[in-house]
């Protein structure tokens, strides 16, 4: 399961947005959240193969979308953990008041570090304090398919490339391979320090034993 792309709105104005794949998704989006209503919940709607996980809370939408079904406990832990930090830095009136992308600046950077912080612990995530708090609450979220809430002529082809998705996930293995090897390197390194380390006090104290401690007795000879 990946997360593709995620942000922030009021209604239609989005606040903060990020994605590192390219795709007409942002527009699919548009369409989508003059959908959402402005009261508080979490829904969950169908696209083809991609699936959009939103959550409502104070008239602020937090939506993402990911490209697996099945697995939305993963999504609603990123969107709970985006609201949180999102409500933290700006409170409850900023947000309100807020012309679109005023925002984008400074907490897409939040957004793209919690998707590949999310992203990057792949299957391990759902392991996560913060995904486990999320088990139950997801079992009631409706799952829609998303041509249900759309007009007549609103249908858009989805398209989203997936060499860019490919690209993300070498990058992650290549970091994740990156990390280990330093790790690796680190605990040799400390592994050798401790051998030298133990290997002088060996030769001291043998040392020690025939010329005496202090080598009065090898400085005798």
């Amino acid at each position: 399961m990946t997360l593709v792309y995620a942000l922030v709105s009021r209604q239609k104005t989005v606040l903060a947005e990020w994605t590192a794949t390219s795709g007409n998704f942002p527009t699919v989006t548009r369409v989508l959240l003059s959908k959402i209503p402005p009261v508080d919940g979490r829904m969950t709607y169908v696209y083809d193969e991609y699936v959009f996980h939103y959550v409502v809370e104070n008239g602020i939408c937090y939506l993402c979308m990911s490209d697996e079904q099945n697995k939305p406990r993963v999504p609603f832990a990123f969107l709970n953990d985006i609201n949180e930090l999102f409500t933290q830095k700006y409170g409850a009136d900023v947000p309100q008041r807020a012309i679109a992308f005023s925002l984008n600046e400074e907490f897409s950077k939040v957004i793209q570090e919690r998707m590949d912080y999310y992203n990057s612990a792949g299957s391990n995530v759902d392991g996560l304090s913060a995904v486990k708090n999320q088990i139950e609450d997801v079992k009631g979220v409706m799952v829609e398919n998303i041509e249900k809430v759309l007009e007549r002529g609103e249908k858009i082809e989805l398209l989203v490339d997936k060499t860019d998705r490919l690209n993300q996930q070498a990058f992650r293995f290549e970091s994740s391979s990156r990390d280990l090897r330093r790790a690796m390197w680190w605990k040799n390194a400390r592994w050798a320090a401790f051998l030298v380390v133990a290997g002088g006090f060996l030769v001291f104290f043998v040392a020690g034993m025939f010329c005496g401690f202090d080598f009065h007795r090898c400085k005798a000879h």
